[in-house]
């Protein structure tokens, strides 16, 4: 799918209504608990915590920006390939908008240009299923990391969906992240999620925290 049908897809998915959607959920329970066990939470060592850098990738509509923003972060990113989702969301947020930086890219093609402590990810790393796309999101991940930065995934489990919104994903679980990422990055921490979505049915998600632990050069 090219970059223009992919964004138009979600874009008539986000439309739809942001509570309607299957990966809707009022508190990013998950990603904060990881970020937490990951040392990058509200109580982590000085430097870290509500100090961090975050990027959400595929963040879209997620609250997990509404919530790091209580939490006191003042250099938060979100990107997504849907201009509709990031207008829902910055609807959401109101003047709280203006405190975090919206992207408009796909993650295939999109370069961080920058680096960041976290970098987050619910939900867009299964939908990567060609050889290709999962090399350059590797490489993106890397630009956009150091040594010491935290990245946060949650995937469907092996047992969960085959697809999501017409498209079909990768499922993993947490030792085939850590096999995806490789020896530059150490898991931190791991856990698996019965998502309940709003049409009251169940996905089953792996969740994983890593450290990178090595330039990856």
């Amino acid at each position: 799918m090219s970059e223009i049908e992919l964004a138009e897809h979600w874009d008539e998915a986000h439309a739809q209504g942001e509570t309607t959607r299957s990966w809707f959920e009022d508190e990013p329970v998950m990603s904060l608990r990881m970020i937490d066990a990951a040392g990058a939470g509200a109580g982590a060592r000085a430097g870290a915590g509500a100090g961090a850098s975050v990027v959400d990738v595929g963040g879209g509509t997620s609250r997990l920006v509404d919530s790091l923003l209580t939490r006191g972060h003042t250099d938060l990113t979100v990107v997504d390939v849907s201009a509709e989702a990031l207008r829902i969301a910055q609807e959401r947020l109101g003047p709280q908008a203006e405190q975090v930086r919206w992207i408009h890219a796909d993650i295939r093609s999109w370069t961080p240009g920058r680096v960041f402590d976290v970098w987050h990810d619910r939900a867009v790393l299964h939908f990567l299923t060609a050889a290709d796309d999962q090399d350059r999101y590797r490489s993106n991940l890397i630009e956009g990391t150091r040594p010491g930065s935290v990245a946060v995934f949650g995937c469907f489990a092996t047992d969960g969906p085959t697809h999501c919104s017409g498209l079909p994903v990768v499922r993993r679980d947490p030792a085939a992240l850590a096999e995806f990422l490789g020896a530059d990055w150490s898991m931190a921490a791991e856990d698996r999620e019965v998502h309940p979505t709003p049409g009251g049915g169940v996905q089953p998600f792996t969740w994983a925290a890593f450290v990178r632990c090595r330039s990856g050069i």
